[in-house]
Formats: structure tokens, C-alpha cells, sequence
């Protein structure tokens, strides 16, 4: 042990964790309070407009040039069980037929991709690519042949689905209380846009994609599971401990 020296005012103090002088806690001092949830919120706002808007502002910018080139871009559209049509997949969520087309997708899919980007840019990320993947694979292999989709509805049912199961599987409150909410306001177009446009398309020809639609949600449910297990261990971990 080194001898003791005295004390000098002039030399500086070092304290660990940044600019200031943060003691270590120890006897006659507290450890600092965790955020709450409430707390982070507004924190993660910024990063959720930011993340969902250049999302919209793409598929917005991608509009106008398949407008202007008097709808060219549809063609890289997914064309079903065609090995060139397996590229639409990642592609065909960006394009639309449409101005209408467009903004009857935007509004929801900047409502729900922002409540997904809340809790975290990495999870909006792996569940996007799941619920786009699981879209777009499902479009290519039952769609009917000789047939192109395009359009984000396929986004639009995985994400609500997601949001509406997510709760079940990580038992969160907050996360059950959005998926009621949720489900009350928009429940109904699982309704109209997958079982009575199935149902409407084996009587006759159909121009809306009950299979992205179909899928998109099976999709969201499959990230709503994955999440719910990867939460698993966190949630036991901060639970309280025990002591035999």
C-alpha cells in the first residue's frame, strides 16, 4: 500500500463517467435513478420521426419519378413465380399505381412505423426486413401468375399486426394497452382487406393484394414472437431478486 500524502489543492481530481466531480457511490451517497420510460420517450421520438420520414419521403420521391415516367417503375413490381420477379420483392413496397395508391399507405405507415420506432431503430429495422421478406415471398409464390404487385400495404398489415400481438408476447401493459387501442381504431381491415378480398377474389378478378396483406401480417405476428422472446431474459433478469 503506498504511503499516504498530503493533501494538495492544486492537484486536479479525477472522477470517472465524464465532466464534473460524480462521486462513486459508496457510504453516504445514493446511486443515480434510472430513466423511466416516460422519461426516454421524448428521446426517442426525434430518431422515430426521423427513421419513418425518410421512409415516406423516399416513397414519395420514388412517386413522382414513376408519375413523371408515366409508370415505367411498375415493372419492378413483384411477378409472381417468376425468377426476375423475385428482385420486386425488395423493391416492390416503394412503388405505387397511384397518388391515391400512395397516400392510402402513408398515412398509416408513418402512424405505425413511428410507434415501432419508438422502442428502438434496430427493432424497427428487424422487423421491417422480417414483415418485408415474409410480404413479398408470400405475394411471389401464391399470387396469381402473369400478375405484378406493388405498393407498402403489405408494411402497413405486418406492422399493425406486430403492434397488436406484441403485447401478448412480452407482456408489457403499455404494449397490450396500444395493441387494444390499435385493434379497436384499425382491427377492422384484416377484415376487409384479407378475408373479403380472398373471398371476392375466387368469384372474379381482384386488383387489391389480399396476399401481401395476408402475409405482411403473418409476418408481423412471426416479429411480434421473436421480439417477445428476445425481451424473455431481460424481463427475468430485472425481476426481483430472491435469496434462499
Amino acid at each position: 500500500m503506498p504511503p499516504s500524502q498530503p493533501f494538495d489543492p492544486s492537484r486536479p481530481s479525477i472522477a470517472s463517467g465524464g465532466f464534473g466531480t460524480n462521486p462513486t457511490p459508496g457510504v453516504g451517497s445514493t446511486p443515480p435513478a434510472k430513466k423511466s420510460t416516460s422519461a426516454l420517450l421524448p428521446q426517442r421520438i426525434k430518431p422515430a420521426l426521423i427513421t419513418v420520414g425518410s421512409l415516406a419521403a423516399l416513397m414519395v420521391v420514388i412517386q413522382a419519378v414513376n408519375w413523371a415516367s408515366s409508370y415505367r417503375l411498375n415493372s419492378w413490381g413483384i411477378d409472381s413465380r417468376s425468377l426476375s420477379g423475385l428482385w420486386g420483392i425488395l423493391t416492390a413496397p416503394l412503388i405505387h399505381g397511384s397518388w391515391s395508391h400512395l397516400f392510402a399507405n402513408l398515412v398509416p405507415l408513418v402512424v405505425l412505423g413511428i410507434l415501432i420506432t419508438i422502442s428502438g431503430v434496430k427493432q424497427f429495422a428487424a422487423v421491417t426486413a422480417l414483415v418485408w421478406l415474409v410480404s413479398g415471398l408470400g405475394v411471389w409464390l401464391i399470387a396469381p401468375a402473369n400478375t405484378v404487385t406493388i405498393g407498402a400495404s403489405g408494411l402497413v398489415f405486418g406492422w399493425l399486426a406486430f403492434l397488436i400481438a406484441r403485447g401478448i408476447f412480452t407482456r408489457s401493459w403499455q404494449h397490450i394497452v396500444l395493441g387494444l387501442v390499435l385493434l379497436v381504431l384499425w382491427g377492422g381491415i384484416f377484415w376487409t382487406g384479407i378475408v373479403k378480398v380472398a373471398a371476392a377474389d375466387l368469384t372474379g378478378v381482384v386488383t387489391v393484394s389480399w396476399q401481401a396483406h395476408l402475409f405482411g401480417a403473418l409476418g408481423g405476428l412471426l416479429a411480434a414472437f421473436l421480439v417477445g422472446r428476445a425481451d424473455g431474459p431481460r424481463r427475468s433478469s430485472s425481476g426481483p431478486a430472491i435469496n434462499s
